[in-house]
């Protein structure tokens, strides 16, 4: 007997009332070492009993782990998310009686108490609660078990094309509760606003990557990736929930503007019940596995970075060039087009880096291999590409073509790599090959032979300056339900329900590593993925996959990046111009201008849109692409250092306002501009004929520059500012440096060697400061063998001056260029 799951999950967790929570701790099981705090639960309608884990980890952090204190059989844990097994701290028993205990976690008065009948959680700062958890009574635990008779398990709810469990119902739930918090953010991928919003009454935001044609914006429907952390912030405290769980996952959100913190314990202070003291409530169900979630108590949002950051790495330091333009399309035709499109960017002064081939590159759709007709030389194309010191990305999807005569399968099929369907055979689908079998990443034998297979004498074609690009890496299967993999699929001993949300991340994790090993360890890989989860930022970028080319869709860019920068990923961006679709030449200029100060630039379009080169367009339309391009490379020595300190501390490169003002509530819900690192502010022109676009300058006392004009405007006010279809809204804050490179060339390589400017924008309350960072830009020498150049400058009294950040401070004479209303550049850096 199988039992329908999933969909009918979600609604057997949601049709639980609150405050009627079953759960009991027994405190006469409590356990406390130097490590852990151990402690059963009990339900007392089935007699089941839970065991609670509680660690206090360094950090300022707490770990929550519930699982059956007798499973039937093991419930999956995920493994290779952790950079490593967090370190702990003691906890210290303060007080103990027959309705709880209170625990001591250490610096700030920070106390846990554990509550017994009802079982909850709650973890306070003084007397003031900061989070609770299980406070609306919404813990439940589906125990796994042995059917006994059919009625038992039958379910009243059908859920069509979904597969079955043979231990039954195996879903997990737990509700969070925020007292003093409105603003909560994260849980990437959804095309929604920044700031999540509320689900009562409608569907819960959904976690579980799927390959989704033409997605829907403002609409809480899963997408191509999962990452199941969430911010709150509110003007006092910013924290997080990281919630550790890969399988199918909902959010659920509701807010209470006249709540009040209820609780027996005495050290709890309750909050006034006026309709003024904001309230949010989270729910966390997942579909199996089990309640595993990490509570960053901040305060501030660059120490929740700074927590998350700890737990699960920060973004891989990508090659200097992978910052600069990107060309794609699905498909450049041949190697005579290659180099066609690679002349016209020369011919029209437009700089790139890299261009792409997608899957029509390949010998019938068999990765690591070239179409004999279209492409019969690859390392003569790559070659020219390296002349002019460009570079190339190439697809490698992990459908793998069922084909006898195709090695890369017959490897695969022989080892046994391949993911099996529930009889033990291997699972097949259908992908854009036809019939596809698929590698079970999760097996890291599996990954360890993939990544062997990216050897200059394995994928045969390739060079130093060819990577790689995962796609349809969801897992994609067209006649699978909801277009993925089957949900009783086996990863060895585990289903994919259970780790769904780690197939893409195992895909680019053994892509990175096969880059980095074809080159003996030296070379920073780059590897683009549609599908992401968790730890992903350490293995590369991401995109928000098939877009449309539409205004709204321009628009929504933007908060869609934030999230995911929020939650460790810096190296995101969007299609330029939209994948679906032909844009107008307004939209497909406002989205060039956009998307250079977007982290990942790059354009890209479907197979059947017309092609949309950027001097396509007429004269006038390329010159403005151009212009929006060349920006980019101008900046590319202050993307470089941003992009240096989120692999360093896991600070987001692209970031909200209030990240930088914490306290300012205006900036809280604001995601139609944004900052780069702390000094450039850039709110994009994304209107259809807009003429107009009003930016908030935050900060009082503050003054910004226009990095166009160089005029200078105060902060904390709304400013109008006045557009043509050149515009691009960008502000420097007063007060800081940025280097740029005025001379651009036709590639980020060939500007090597060419000397920074720096952009000196003075205020009236600190010296001008800032930073420049320099290494060889493609190998891991500056972090192997500490090759590099990092100075910290300041400006003050007409005399520039740098330090390293660990040395005494170095003068260096000042030749100033311009000074306009207190902006100044300087050159021959």
């Amino acid at each position: 007997m199988f039992i329908r799951v999933c969909v009918c999950a979600l609604r057997r967790q949601r049709a639980l009332k609150p405050g009627q929570s079953p759960y009991r701790a027994l405190l006469e099981t409590l356990e406390l070492t130097n490590t852990k705090l151990t402690l059963q639960l009990i339900n007392d309608n089935n007699k089941v009993r839970l065991l609670l884990e509680l660690y206090r980890l360094q950090g300022n952090m707490t770990r929550v782990k519930i699982n059956e204190l007798k499973p039937l059989k093991p419930r999956f844990e995920v493994p290779d998310v952790l950079i490593n097994n967090p370190p702990t701290e003691p906890l210290s028993l303060l007080s103990q009686d027959e309705n709880g205990v209170v625990l001591s976690l250490g610096a700030d008065s920070q106390w846990l108490i554990v509550s017994a009948k009802p079982f909850r959680l709650d973890i306070m700062e003084g007397r003031e609660v900061l989070l609770s958890l299980n406070s609306r009574g919404l813990l439940a635990f589906e125990h796994l078990r042995i059917r006994k008779d059919t009625a038992e398990w039958v379910l009243n709810v059908v859920c069509p094309g979904w597969l079955f469990s043979p231990t039954g119902p195996s879903s997990i739930s737990l509700d969070f509760s925020l007292p003093g918090v409105e603003h909560v953010y994260g849980i990437p991928e959804h095309a929604d606003s920044l700031k999540l919003k509320t689900t009562d009454g409608g569907d819960p935001y959904r976690l579980f990557n799927l390959d989704v044609f033409q997605y829907e914006l403002f609409n809480p429907m899963a997408l191509y990736g999962a990452i199941p952390v969430m911010l709150s912030h509110s003007a006092q405290r910013t924290m997080g929930i990281f919630w550790l769980n890969a399988a199918e996952t909902w959010v659920d959100i509701s807010s209470n503007t006249a709540g009040k913190v209820r609780h027996t314990h005495t050290h709890i202070r309750e909050k006034p019940n006026t309709p003024s003291y904001p309230y949010s409530d989270v729910r966390w169900i997942s579909e199996s596995g089990i309640i595993d979630v990490f509570i960053m108590l901040g305060p501030t949002p660059t120490d929740v970075f700074s927590q998350y950051a700890s737990l699960t790495g920060t973004q891989a330091f990508p090659p200097l060039s992978a910052l600069a333009y990107h060309q794609c399309r699905w498909n450049y035709n041949d190697q005579e087009d290659v180099a066609a499109v690679d002349q016209g960017f020369d011919e029209h002064d437009i700089p790139y880096d890299f261009i792409w081939l997608d899957i029509e590159h390949t010998d019938g759709k068999r990765y690591f291999t070239w179409d004999p007709h279209k492409f019969p030389q690859p390392k003569d194309m790559l070659q020219g590409l390296m002349d002019k010191r460009r570079k190339m990305v190439t697809i490698v999807d992990p459908h793998i073509k069922v084909d006898s005569s195709y090695k890369i399968h017959n490897e695969i099929r022989s080892k046994g790599f391949y993911v099996k369907n529930k009889d033990g055979g291997d699972y097949e689908g259908w992908c854009w090959p036809g019939n596809s079998g698929y590698p079970d990443f999760t097996n890291p034998e599996m990954r360890a032979w993939w990544a062997s297979m990216f050897a200059y004498d394995q994928y045969e074609g390739s060079m130093e300056n060819m990577y790689t690009w995962n796609d349809m890496n969801e897992p994609s299967v067209f006649n699978g339900p909801e277009v993925t993999m089957h949900k009783d699929a086996l990863h060895g001993n585990w289903e994919n329900r259970d780790l769904h949300n780690l197939y893409g991340l195992y895909v680019q994790m053994a892509t990175a590593e096969g880059l980095i090993e074809r080159s003996g360890g030296v070379e920073r890989p780059f590897v683009l993925t549609r599908a992401f989860f968790a730890g992903s930022q350490r293995y590369g970028a991401v995109w928000t996959g098939d877009n449309t080319a539409e205004w709204e869709h321009l628009k929504i860019s933007i908060p869609m990046c934030l999230s995911l920068g929020l939650v460790g990923v810096s190296f995101c961006g969007a299609d330029v111009g939209g994948f679906f679709k032909s844009p107008s030449t307004e939209l497909l200029v406002r989205w060039y201008q956009t998307g250079a100060y977007q982290p990942f630039f790059r354009a890209h379009a479907h197979l059947d849109t017309p092609r949309r080169e950027p001097w396509l367009f007429g004269p006038e339309n390329t010159a403005l692409i151009r212009e929006a391009v060349r920006q980019r490379y101008a900046l590319l020595p202050y993307w470089y250092q941003l992009f240096y300190h989120a692999h360093h501390s896991g600070q987001p490169v692209m970031r909200p306002l209030w990240v930088e003002y914490p306290q300012d509530t205006a900036t809280f819900s604001m995601d139609d501009q944004f900052l780069l690192g702390e000094d450039l502010l850039v709110h994009p022109v994304t209107e259809e004929g807009g003429r107009g676009v009003t930016a908030y300058l935050p900060g009082k006392g503050e003054v910004w520059f226009d990095v166009h004009t160089f005029q200078k405007h105060n902060g904390a006010q709304n400013l109008y500012i006045p557009v043509t279809i050149s515009s691009i809204p960008v502000f420097q804050r007063g007060g800081s440096i940025i280097p740029r490179k005025a001379r651009v060339r036709r590639s980020s390589s060939c500007m090597e060697h060419d000397p920074y400017t720096l952009f000196v924008a003075l205020s009236p309350k600190r010296f001008a400061q800032g930073e420049l960072y320099i290494d060889d830009g493609h190998t891991f020498n500056f972090d192997k063998q500490k090759q590099f150049i990092h100075r910290r400058l300041s400006f003050a009294n007409k005399a520039l001056s740098s330090r390293s950040p660990s040395k005494a401070t170095l003068k260096t004479p000042v030749i100033v260029c311009s000074n306009v209303s207190g902006f100044h550049t300087q050159v021959g850096i």
